[in-house]
């Protein structure tokens, strides 16, 4: 066809066409039926390839066979077929797990750049990566052709149980996945906040134009009303965050870490002051790579009250529970040496 279209710009410039291997030419009428002829014939020829090679290529994907392309992260290319690379099949399952965790291709997002896990090319995995992979049915050991899917010569990475899991949490989309995830962060200073008068200060939320705020409001406040307690409410990321610079601040001293050994070795004799130390100042760079849920049971763990009046702030800490962190944190420190 794009022939055709160059003759006609021929006859349109007065130009002829000849052909030295072919008896035709375009200065006669029999010449120009047998080159329309001819150009009939190719199209047809051309479209039936076209044709073939599509039912080949469906063909071959109901059979399960990998029909070329880049390899999914997890795999590799072995003789024409997908072959499991074991180091990059263990991040792909994490992945697959951790999202059930958050439940925010954003928030994993975030965590695994953190750790520095990349993409085969050195990339970093973002959401567009993370929502690539999460639907990618390849990993449950599926060929997908035009929208069915088939089993696959190749070997799942994933179980069927856990991708049924995140296509579930999918399924819900982003923007209710995003409010049931900041519906379910849990509070970090729950139970441990009090006000001047002494009465707790409960968590809180309220929704404005689609977004959401948290807050603590006093006891007193809900039960006798709005001059009852000098600090009525308080925003909940502002003093959540100063009670956290504290504690990163407090976890530091040598009193802290002097107490906290003393305490630890209650439950086990043989923990050192260095050891403790190194456990506690570790807290601080790993902090941010935790999930809420663990940064709210860290807090409960190391603070036992944190009150608040119109100018200051105070923490009294858990020594008892900074000794279980300590020993909590080398743990896990020695199943990352034993890795």
């Amino acid at each position: 066809m794009d022939f055709s279209r160059l003759v006609e710009a021929f006859d349109a410039n007065d130009v002829t066409f000849v052909s030295v291997t072919q008896s035709f030419n375009t200065t006669t009428s029999m010449g120009r039926l047998t080159l329309n002829i001819l150009l009939s014939f190719a199209q047809f020829e051309r479209e039936v390839i076209g044709e073939r090679i599509r039912d080949k290529f469906a063909a071959s994907r109901k059979r399960g066979m990998w029909m070329g392309g880049w390899a999914p992260l997890g795999y590799d290319i072995k003789d024409r077929k997908l072959v499991i690379n074991e180091a990059e099949a263990a991040n792909v399952r994490m992945v697959f797990e951790r999202f059930i965790s958050t439940g925010s291709a954003t928030t994993l997002s975030r965590i695994l750049t953190a750790e520095g896990i990349l993409t085969r090319r050195g990339r970093p995995l973002d959401k567009g990566v993370i929502y690539k992979l999460l639907n990618n049915p390849v990993y449950v050991g599926e060929a997908v052709h035009k929208g069915t899917s088939y089993a696959g010569e190749h070997q799942a990475i994933i179980s069927r149980g856990l991708w049924d899991k995140v296509q579930t949490i999918l399924s819900e989309g982003s923007r209710k996945r995003g409010a049931k995830t900041r519906a379910q962060t849990p509070a970090l200073l729950k139970g441990l906040l009090f006000g001047p008068t002494g009465c707790a200060m409960s968590p809180t939320h309220t929704r404005k134009a689609g977004k959401l705020y948290r807050y603590y409001v006093s006891q007193s406040v809900l039960k006798r009303g709005p001059n009852t307690c000098p600090v009525g409410r308080l925003p909940a990321a502002e003093v959540e965050a100063a009670v956290i610079d504290q504690l990163r601040i407090l976890i530091r001293s040598p009193e802290i870490i002097i107490a906290t050994w003393k305490a630890g070795r209650e439950h086990d004799a043989g923990i050192s002051e260095g050891e403790v130390r190194a456990a506690l100042l570790d807290l601080d760079p790993l902090w941010n790579e935790l999930f809420p849920a663990e940064q709210a049971r860290i807090v409960q763990l190391l603070v036992e009250r944190v009150d608040v009046t119109m100018d200051s702030l105070s923490i009294r800490l858990r020594t008892d529970g900074l000794a279980g962190l300590a020993a909590d944190l080398n743990q896990r420190q020695d199943g990352r040496s034993a890795a």
